[in-house]
């Protein structure tokens, strides 16, 4: 608080009255910006190329501004300060109290493991950190997948399990892992997630070692199964979240594989302003959102703390969805988006179901980072606890999630009276 306090203290004494026009140029070129973004992001040809001029000038023009009555100096001390009180006020609102995990269950270790390995997962982790030979090593099976001839990894898991394998475990990306665990969930058998993938965005909710993807094998030998929730787009398994909208509309160009960047700036014009794709209607927990351009359900929600609240879960096991929708029509409503979640244009909730309808038979969705067609509605589900995860013992953990800024509590903790027996 007083950081913050102090901020706009140095604001009032350096410039006096001029502090209102600092603030007002400052979050005039703030909403322009983010405006010019929206038009480059919506327009082709022209038009973007101006929009996007102006969104790398308006910046540089409100720094000139700020020179030029010779107050640059104020101001950036004053946004350095303001950007210390929100780390403060973070740290502030942060608490001693550990990450809600799912509560360890104590099992034998595993006596017939099968495990399944993608050599190209990650850029070849399962060669580099020699996971095969650890794996064979420590009694278990392991099948190397062959990327000459790919293989239906699901079928390859259930034949382990009818020859009697006790335990189904991947080095691969999300969308492998999820094909397996779907199928680990229907035998209740553990699975085991060994982070070879690229992002591994499951196995840091799981509290994994990311950098290390051969500690995941210590599992087999000294580990502890966590129950956690899978989530069900149709009959399809997801362990992160399932995408409706621009993006999964844009994964589905054959062009997107070679030229990301270029595919996706070619696509969204037409897809953010409604003139191509499917018009999409989304049913959550008695709320309905219409005409999103993106939806995201989540196998458990994203933190709100986040930024953009897509960083990491707090649980994989509060047996609820996770809903973001993001409905923006206008420069205006692009402009609001800076408020985070706050924003009139996104959508944020929980449900144990989710309903995604459209004006075409079949609507492209992304899950866990794959691209699928599915006929529509296509209905989103959560299994609480259907997952038996074994995990190392010793992993690294979740973090602390962050907690969101709210500079009411800061002020009632800041301020709150203290009692004898809090003082003491």
């Amino acid at each position: 608080m007083l950081v913050a306090t102090a901020a706009i203290a140095l604001l009032l004494a350096a410039a006096g009255a001029k502090s209102v026009a600092l603030l007002l140029v400052g979050l005039a070129g703030l909403a322009v910006t983010a405006a010019a973004v929206w038009w480059a992001l919506t327009h082709h040809g022209l038009l973007r190329v101006l929009a996007a001029v102006l969104a790398a000038v308006v910046p540089l023009a409100v720094l000139l501004y700020y020179a030029a009555v010779d107050l640059l100096w104020a101001a950036l001390s004053a946004l350095a300060l303001w950007a210390v009180a929100m780390v403060t006020a973070r740290a502030a609102l942060s608490t001693d109290v550990p990450p809600e995990v799912p509560r360890d269950h104590r099992t034998p270790p595993p006596e017939s493991p099968f495990l399944i390995m993608n050599p190209r997962s990650g850029g070849g982790k399962v060669g580099r950190f020699h996971l095969a030979e650890r794996a064979r090593a420590l009694g278990a099976e392991v099948a190397v997948l062959d990327p000459a001839h790919p293989q239906d990894v699901a079928e390859l898991a259930r034949r382990a399990v009818a020859e009697g394998a006790d335990l189904l475990g991947v080095a691969g990306g999300d969308g492998t892992q999820a094909l397996v665990a779907g199928v680990a969930a229907e035998h209740d058998v553990p699975f085991m997630v060994i982070s070879a993938g690229t992002r591994n965005h499951f196995a840091m909710d799981l509290g994994l070692d990311r950098s290390d993807p051969s500690t995941c094998l210590d599992a087999l030998t000294d580990g502890v199964e966590l129950h956690i929730d899978l989530g069900f787009v149709s009959d399809r398994v997801f362990v992160n979240n399932a995408s409706f909208g621009v993006y999964a509309q844009v994964v589905q160009s054959p062009a997107y594989r070679d030229d990301k960047a270029r595919t996706i700036l070619q696509e969204l014009p037409e897809l953010l302003t409604h003139q191509s794709g499917p018009r999409l209607t989304v049913r959550a927990a008695h709320v309905l959102v219409d005409a999103p351009q993106a939806v995201l359900v989540s196998n458990n929600p994203y933190q709100a703390g986040d930024a953009v609240g897509l960083g990491r879960r707090a649980q994989l096991d509060s047996g609820a969805l996770g809903v973001l929708g993001v409905n923006v029509d206008s420069a205006a409503q692009a402009v609001d988006l800076l408020r985070g979640r706050h924003a009139r244009g996104l959508t944020a909730l929980t449900a144990d179901e989710v309903v995604v309808d459209a004006d075409a038979p079949e609507i492209p969705v992304g899950v866990d980072g794959e691209a699928l067609m599915l006929r529509t509605p296509v209905t989103c589900r959560i299994a609480p606890g259907s997952l038996r995860v074994r995990v190392p013992r010793g992993r690294p953990g979740v973090p602390r999630a962050k907690p969101p800024r709210d500079w009411r509590a800061l002020r009632r903790l800041a301020f709150a009276r203290r009692t004898g027996a809090g003082a003491g």
